[in-house]
């Protein structure tokens, strides 16, 4: 197998620009995005409870991840997520990434292309624009 020169080459994807793998910066700085999100709605309904900011957080990645084409961190941040070969991710997709990333561990571990292990197994790819 060939190296990358640059993360998404072996997927077909552009370098840089839209439909480009979205960069650990703005991948990040979206993930806090969403749970800041989820934070205040937990301060505000549920006296900041832990479990109930992950479950927050976790809803709002399973209905909008399938209807937006990403969460609102994403979104905020132009970025989208679609399956790996183009095209909408489906309705299962989404709870299966769901749950690997509020895990974390599958979240932190990336391959080449910069997917992690919660992308990879839900079959997804977090792109720009």
């Amino acid at each position: 197998m060939a190296e990358n020169s640059y993360p998404g080459e072996r997927l077909g994807l552009p370098e840089t620009g839209t439909g480009s793998i979205a960069r650990p910066g703005r991948r990040i700085a979206a993930l806090a995005i969403d749970w800041a999100c989820a934070v205040v709605i937990s301060v505000a309904f549920f006296s900041y409870d832990a479990l109930a900011t992950t479950v927050v957080f976790s809803i709002v990645q399973i209905l909008f991840l399938p209807t937006l084409g990403g969460s609102p961190g994403h979104r905020l941040l132009g970025l989208r997520l679609q399956l790996v070969g183009g095209g909408w991710v489906g309705l299962w997709r989404p709870i299966v990434r769901t749950v690997l990333l509020c895990l974390v561990i599958p979240a932190v571990i990336w391959d080449a292309d910069q997917r992690g292990l919660h992308d990879k197994a839900a079959g997804t790819v977090l792109l720009r624009g």
